[in-house]
């Protein structure tokens, strides 16, 4: 029996993985989002489990355009 490599990324990824998946933002750029918390985004993306933190990609996307919508009115 082989394992099958993950091709798609998951739901919950922790947040010094990122970019393995994603190539924005940086594993930086997310620490300094966690760290200052602007609009809620600890509360809205980043689930903690454990001292792991983990972001929920899906969830951090749509952030993103929630945030853009609001900067653009």
């Amino acid at each position: 029996m082989t394992a099958q490599k993950q091709t798609t990324a998951p739901e919950l990824i922790p947040v010094s993985e990122f970019n393995n998946f994603y190539p924005y933002p940086t594993v930086g750029a997310l620490r300094q989002l966690i760290f200052y918390n602007p609009d809620n985004f600890v509360g809205k993306v980043i689930r903690r489990i454990g001292k792991c933190l983990y972001v929920k990609a899906p969830t951090f996307f749509e952030w993103v355009e929630e945030v853009n919508r609001k900067e653009a009115v």
